[in-house]
């Protein structure tokens, strides 16, 4: 196994990725830090363990496909080829090969399991280096990686305002609905999000779409405001994280403010009781 890896920012600077709380982030260097050569790891479990980690970690890298999981518990890396160029001289092929035989190299160097096991395809994966490795994957042609990851919601669009040149698709119900729920957040959350932003427009409307309700979206800002705020987690107080994939996650959620902790300054730290913590989310 290699002492050195890398890892491409267009993976680890997503919303996708960075929407994820930190010990997941943290498992997944580490299981990219020990996987074989072709982005293998058949001890991911220890590693959980080692790092201090929990198993919910794992499981949310497996819903998201950062990583792909196979029945003897073994698991891979999806983006390992985007993440990593190994010089032929320099490879060692897995011991995992059965496993590796049922995955294909997609177009943007993502492995998937291939459906029609194409063993042939499979055999022929390039393991020499390719110099051009810079993928883009803003202009992936991937319909899967496009939904699972949300790499197209850049940075870029957190703050891009609709262009009012051309004619709007939301209905004037719609519009109201925004504007209640993005206020509702502005208040609690203490930020001054826009109802203009393209990004925030897209969650609210998807999940508007899934038939979720103003309450429904008030009720996951007061659960993540009571457990977040004051802590390490507020910044994730936002519109792309709160109304994301995991809205349905966060609805029905227990609020956890048992033993929680507020940062005071940059030394102190203060641990909350219950009542003290909905107090301080301005839920009291």
């Amino acid at each position: 196994m290699a002492n050195k890896r890398m890892f491409n920012i267009k993976i680890v600077d997503s919303d996708a990725f960075l929407d994820m709380p930190l010990t997941t982030q943290c498992l997944y260097f580490h299981l990219n830090m020990r996987a074989d050569d072709d982005g293998f790891v058949g001890n991911p479990k220890r590693i959980q363990r080692l790092i201090g980690a929990t198993e919910d970690d794992l499981k949310l890298l497996i819903a998201k496909r950062f990583i792909l999981v196979f029945e003897d518990g073994v698991i891979v890396i999806k983006h390992w080829k985007i993440h990593n160029c190994i010089q032929a001289d320099r490879y060692t092929p897995t011991v995992y090969q059965d496993e590796k035989n049922t995955l294909v190299l997609k177009q943007n160097k993502a492995y998937t399991l291939d459906s029609n096991n194409h063993n042939t395809t499979i055999n022929t994966m390039e393991t020499k280096c390719i110099q051009n490795v810079s993928t883009d994957i803003d202009k992936d042609i991937d319909i899967e990686l496009d939904k699972e990851l949300d790499i197209y919601s850049r940075v870029e669009l957190d703050n891009a305002p609709l262009n009012t040149n051309k004619k709007s698709s939301l209905d004037d119900e719609t519009k109201d609905n925004i504007a209640v729920i993005v206020e509702y957040l502005n208040q609690r959350a203490g930020t001054n999000y826009r109802t203009s932003t393209q990004n925030t427009i897209k969650h609210i409307k998807a999940r508007l779409n899934e038939k979720y309700t103003v309450n429904d979206f008030k009720t996951v800002i007061d659960k993540k405001c009571a457990e977040w705020k004051g802590t390490q987690m507020e910044q994730y107080l936002r519109p792309a994280t709160l109304f994301g994939t995991n809205f349905e996650n966060y609805l029905n959620s227990k609020i956890n403010i048992n033993n929680k902790t507020t940062v005071i300054d940059n030394n102190t730290v203060e641990k909350l009781s219950p009542e003290e913590a909905f107090k301080r989310a301005g839920l009291l």
